[in-house]
């Protein structure tokens, strides 16, 4: 099963090499992991969704805080949460394939990026079904290059995951 963390970090240089290593010393194994700024400044938000099959997710959480430079962690597995993942596929594409793409994204409510002589890129954002739903059909037309970022996660409503539950730091 997966579950999906969240943890707020200092935003300083090596914290990333820090988790990281946490995970491999330990053995979990890393399903996605995304990184940004959040809104507060020196504070990074961190969402880390991990294999559970092995080890607990409250074993994860409880190594993550063990870290000095963790500031907060959140399961948010059982929690209403929004999660997206965003996809950039560049598909080989001549001029009569277009349009059937160009539909193709439509239905995904995905839009192409970019065009060449010979290829589109689609930008494509949402849920891991629904990427993996048009990566599917896209791979029939020959998908040249495929980055995804792997998921983020924000629980719905005033709750937040800044450690005082009431969205603000």
């Amino acid at each position: 099963m997966k579950h999906t963390l969240v943890a707020l970090v200092e935003d300083k240089p090596g914290v990333l090499n820090r988790v990281a290593s946490l995970f491999r010393r330990r053995a979990f194994n890393i399903e996605s992991l995304t990184v940004g700024h959040t809104h507060e400044p020196n504070v990074s938000r961190m969402t880390i969704v991990v294999d559970t099959e092995l080890t607990a997710p409250h074993l994860v959480e409880a190594n993550l805080y063990k870290l000095v430079n963790v500031i907060d962690v959140h399961d948010v597995t059982q929690k209403p949460t929004v999660m997206r993942d965003l996809a950039l596929v560049k598909v080989q594409a001549d001029a009569a394939a277009r349009a059937e793409i160009a539909q193709l994204a439509d239905i995904f409510r995905a839009k192409i990026v970019d065009v060449a002589a010979d290829s589109v890129i689609v930008e494509v954002t949402g849920d891991e079904a629904k990427i993996d739903g048009l990566i599917e059909l896209l791979r029939p037309r020959g998908i040249v290059e495929m980055v995804r970022t792997g998921q983020i996660a924000m629980v719905r409503g005033s709750v937040s995951n800044n450690g005082n539950g009431n969205g603000t730091h």
